[in-house]
């Protein structure tokens, strides 16, 4: 019996990026309804797969980006103001991370050699 198909399988279910998730079992995950992940869609701020049949299909990571903006929504920010925040904090976050790379070979070169 050939393993590879089991181990492929559960790589999926390892993967931040593969689209699990239905809408409605999505908005029950992050306490929102289907709307509000349209919403969200149409800010363009997450664009879910579609399945084979035309029907949104949503990975573990796009959810954590729309509980983001429903943390944001419930504590009275406009939608549109909250999808622009997290891309705002999303596109911070890589900036940092890219400094951050970009400093390691000048710390690299200021380190004295060992005789």
């Amino acid at each position: 019996m050939n393993s590879k198909p089991r181990e492929r399988a559960a790589d999926k279910f390892d993967d931040d990026d593969y689209p699990a998730y239905t809408m409605g079992r999505a908005a029950e995950m992050i306490g929102a309804t289907p709307a509000f992940l349209r919403a969200v869609g149409e800010a363009r701020l997450i664009v879910p797969l579609r399945s084979e049949g035309g029907h949104r299909r949503y990975s573990r990571y796009q959810l954590r980006i729309a509980a983001r903006v429903r943390e944001l929504v419930d504590q009275g920010t406009p939608i549109d103001a909250a999808c622009r925040i997290v891309m705002l904090e999303d596109q911070l976050e890589e900036a940092q991370r890219l400094n951050e790379e970009l400093r390691k070979p000048d710390a690299d070169a200021n380190q004295p050699d060992a005789c």
